[in-house]
């Protein structure tokens, strides 16, 4: 279905023009009465098309109406349960991001971060359990993993989003939630010239958080389209410019000491505040030449590329208090809590941290459609997508001195209503006499002896290339219910590169490696260029100011780099190779059965797997590192049976049903072959081998299968006269092959027996204690996952003639999952699972008059977020719900026909985004405020 706000596009083929099957986009159906399971939209109709009489007068119906029926005529053709979002109109903004305008279709939910909607959850599993495709080709990320960040993508480039909820033979790569499928403007369906402009300006409702950062942004675009000879050739090119701020009142909980109870209450173990600042700057361009020469041949190549850099501004103070050791006094308990607590001898650690991120994505596409006969196609479609992306994250740090050796504050916590707590320290956090560059508690350590660790840098890069070709036939069947086949291969290759450089970074001057022992400086003044002349306040925690400085001057003049050569930073390298050969045939169904309308598809995908990961394992004995290649391969086959079918068992009432199997592979940095070990060396010579291990480690698993599920799907659908719709969708979906992070498995350390003396070589050989255990995933779990959604599309027009031009639309879902382990017979939380999700929107949309205001609710659900050293970890993000408006204008005539204005506000609510651990709402983790943003935009079209 398509959002309302959000005009559709109206497709005007003639009987005898091929249209492309979107679940398949590497095919043209045969003739028009093939039936396609997700019929494509096309271009807005013009307003004076859209027009109704009431009356005397004619009624200009474009827009949200235009939208809604446009929704209903997609979700009433379609045999697969298929929901959309699409543009108002060539170029025009269809919402703030691809991800919010998604995160309102039913089932279909968003996580926030950084105060944006990025990752998607699809009918209760997350972001792991789907796949993204562009134009119908699976698309890389910038990600650590599969996963795809849809800010990565300029929405302006996209003429509409399906979403595909069941599954078809011809749809490679689909995923087990759900496949999303962005779909590009294709210039031959258009009517003429277009040239459209956009310009919007941004405003957050938090000040800049930071004095160097700044509250206001922009975005702005330019699309044309245009024909050629004998409207035979098209091309459509467009290019986008945003820079978009966004501020953060970050609160971050370590955790909690004590048991909970009076005499041993939970108290605040440390707590990691900051003000954050982000800014976000992309710039991207697309491109698409369309040519159909004649109705026997269809060429389209598709490009898109976009360039985008964030920069994040952190500062803030580290608090180590009740998992560490300074002395407490005057608590006051309530509740198993200690609501306020007197911590002396405090050695704080205050922070000024820069962030940057760079990536670029470029994804090219070639599809080509040849008629072989009156009924036969072949399509044959090149893909390349890549994506680069580089992390420079920088910290420094500044304290009284170094380990615990300077001034000691004294801090008073108390307890906030909302989970957070209120640091009040007794020491002028601004005093540049007091705080020096050092490592205040001496956390620093190479792995063999201490370093004086006045920042850190960690420098990441990853690559991910994914090649890939497919071929196809399809035809039709003569005077038979089975109306057409298809039949094709694909071959695909997705390599992704992951590489990591890290730096303990120390005061400038003598010593060597940054080791206390070389004699390093154990602190150094923090040099007065680089103050800012503003001080950060953190009086949201009770914190008058902290000292501020640029930490990009600091690092250059200030801090000498050591490199970090632990084991357990070394093997982080690697590369995952997925080498994929799928083959695929369906049948279509087109006809009557007992005097009813029937439509719908049989078919099987088989796939052969070759996947690989080469790295290297590495360990420390005796203050030695040694590093030792790994490279591992796994091959299997899965076979995949699909089946839909709709059926019209009254007017305008369907039935639709979908049975499959799907599966979608692990996360890749799951794959990876690398390993840290441990090596225990008096336990050489000890038996039995398995009570005494001398080597053991934790790693990644190459011959990880992927996770599968058998599915089924029902909808029931009514489509009322004159517009709306309502429908009702279950879905049960059993998983096997299921990822436990946490199993263990046997394996051959032999390489690594250039650790040891000869003769301890000698005697783990002859004990047979090479072999060790790894913790890695594996496949071990299973569980199902059972859900109901409900959509209600409604025109006010049909209650009453007087509400013309308003309307609703509504959606709910509930999901319910068991997943369990081998080795655990407790169940565990599927990540991004909210049990319930709800969205609703009213609009009114008349004489060129537009508003709408949305809501959208998730209940709890166990959230990925970032933990230590930017590891990716799982806690329970609390209920949300975000309430976003907008409202605009467009002229209808006149010189300025083709303008128009809008404006939107995002988070209304300005609803926090909240973690806790232990299943206990009260031990808050996360607490991060973002605010409200808002927006005023321009858009001219002619």
């Amino acid at each position: 279905m398509i959002l309302p706000g959000q005009a559709a596009f109206a497709q005007a083929t003639s009987p005898n023009t091929p249209t492309a099957n979107p679940t398949a986009p590497a095919q043209i159906d045969a003739m028009p009465t093939t039936p396609s399971p997700t019929p494509e939209p096309a271009e807005p109709a013009p307003p004076e098309a859209a027009a109704t009489t009431n009356g005397d007068a004619d009624i200009v119906v474009t827009g949200i109406r235009a939208s809604l029926a446009s929704s209903a005529k997609i979700k009433r053709e379609s045999v697969l349960i298929v929901d959309s979002v699409s543009a108002e109109d060539v170029g025009k903004l269809p919402d703030v991001s691809i991800a919010d305008s998604l995160a309102r279709l039913p089932g279909v939910t968003a996580q926030r971060l950084e105060g944006r909607d990025q990752r998607l959850s699809i009918r209760g599993l997350g972001p792991d359990f789907s796949t993204t495709l562009l134009n119908g080709r699976e698309q890389v990320t910038v990600g650590d993993n599969r996963g795809v960040e849809y800010d990565q993508y300029p929405s302006e480039f996209f003429r509409n989003v399906n979403v595909y909820k069941s599954a078809d033979a011809s749809l490679i790569a689909a995923g087990i939630s759900g496949t999303v499928d962005l779909r590009m403007l294709r210039p031959l369906e258009q009517s003429g010239r277009i040239f459209a402009i956009n310009a919007r300006g941004q405003m957050n409702g938090i000040d800049n958080l930071n004095p160097d950062s700044s509250r206001y942004g922009y975005r702005a675009s330019a699309t044309y389209v245009d024909k050629f000879l004998d409207n035979t050739l098209g091309i459509a090119i467009g290019v986008s410019a945003t820079q978009a701020p966004s501020q953060n009142e970050r609160y971050n909980a370590w955790g909690y000491a004590g048991s909970g109870t009076a005499a041993s209450p939970f108290v605040l173990g440390g707590a990691k505040p900051y003000v954050q600042s982000n800014e976000l700057k992309r710039y991207g361009a697309v491109g698409t030449v369309e040519w159909a020469p004649s109705d026997n041949f269809h060429s389209t190549f598709d490009a898109l590329y976009s360039h985008f850099e964030e920069t994040q501004l952190l500062r803030g103070i580290e608090f180590p208090l009740g998992f560490s050791d300074p002395a407490q006094s005057g608590l006051t308990v309530a509740d198993g809590f200690a609501t306020a607590t007197t911590f002396t001898n405090v050695f704080a650690v205050q922070r000024n941290d820069y962030n940057q991120r760079k990536a670029e994505n470029l994804s090219l596409g070639w599809n080509n459609d040849l008629k072989l006969t009156d009924s036969i196609h072949f399509n044959v479609d090149a893909s390349w997508s890549r994506a680069t992306r580089t992390d420079f994250l920088l910290e420094t740090n500044t304290g009284t001195g170094f380990g615990k050796s300077g001034v000691a504050d004294r801090v008073t916590v108390t307890k906030n209503g909302n989970g957070t707590y209120k640091i009040v320290p007794t020491l002028d956090y601004t005093n540049t006499n007091t705080f020096k560059l050092t490592d205040p508690q001496g956390w620093g350590n190479n792995g063999t002896t201490a370093v004086v660790q006045a920042g850190f840098l960690n420098q990441p890069s990853f690559k991910d290339d994914l090649k890939s070709l497919r071929a196809s036939l399809n035809g039709e069947f003569e005077g038979s219910i089975v109306k057409g086949w298809e039949a094709g291969a694909n071959y695909s290759r997705r390599e992704k590169t992951s590489a990591y450089k890290s730096y303990f970074l120390c005061p400038k001057g003598a010593g060597t490696g940054c080791t206390v022992t070389s004699g390093t400086p154990t602190s150094l003044a923090v040099p007065a260029d680089a103050l800012l002349g503003k001080n950060v306040a953190l009086d949201y925690l009770g914190i008058p100011a902290m000292l501020t400085y640029d930490p990009l001057a600091v690092y250059a003049n200030a801090l000498t780099p050591a490199f970090d050569n632990r084991p357990s930073a070394l093997v982080r390298d690697n590369r995952v190779i997925e080498n994929v050969y799928t083959g695929y045939a369906k049948l279509n169904i087109d006809g009557e059965l007992g005097g009813k309308a029937l439509k719908g598809a049989l078919g099987v995908q088989v796939i052969r797997s070759d996947q690989r990961s080469v790295g290297q394992i590495a360990s420390v004995v005796n203050s030695v590192v040694t590093i030792a290649p790994a490279d591992q391969t796994e091959k299997y086959t899965d076979i995949l049976p699909s089946g839909t079918m709709s059926v019209e068992l009254i007017d305008g009432g369907y039935v639709k049903l979908g049975a499959s199997q799907t599966m979608v592979r692990p996360r890749l940095d799951q794959e990876r072959v690398t390993q840290d070990v441990s090596i225990n060396l008096p336990n050489i010579g000890r038996t039995p081998a398995g009570l005494f291990p001398v080597f053991s480690s934790t790693g990644g698993n190459v011959a990880l299968r992927p996770y599968k599920s058998i599915n089924m799907d029902i909808s029931t659908e009514k489509y009322f006269d004159g517009g709306g719709y309502v429908a009702l969708s279950g879905y049960f979906k059993r998983l096997t092959d299921f990822v436990d992070p946490n199993n263990t498995y046997a394996f051959d350390f032999t390489s690594l027996l250039g650790a040891l003396t000869p003769a301890q070589r000698a005697t783990v050989l002859a004990a047979g204690q090479n072999i060790g255990n790894v913790s890695a995933p594996a496949n071990t779990g299973r569980g199902e996952v059972l859900g109901v959604e409900a959509t209600l599309s409604l025109p006010f027009k049909k209650l009453t003639s007087a509400l013309d031009g308003f309307g609703m639309f509504a959606s709910g879902n509930y999901t319910d999952s068991t997943i369990k382990f081998a080795n655990s017979p407790e169940p565990i939380t599927l990540p991004g699972l909210s049990k319930w999700t709800g969205s609703g929107t009213v609009y009114f949309e008349k004489w060129g008059f537009q508003a709408r205001a949305n809501y959208r609710y998730r209940s709890s659900f166990l959230a990925e977020v970032a933990g230590l050293s930017a590891t990716p970890t799982y806690r329970t993000a609390k209920a949300e719900g975000i309430l976003d408006a907008q409202i605009g204008y467009e002229f209808q005539e006149g010189v300025l026909r083709g303008f128009s204005i809008l404006a939107q506000a995002k988070n209304l609510t300005d609803r926090p985004f909240v973690t806790y651990q232990n299943n206990d709402p009260r031990q808050v983790i996360d607490y991060q405020r973002y605010g409200r943003d808002y927006y005023i935009g321009l858009t001219y079209k002619f």
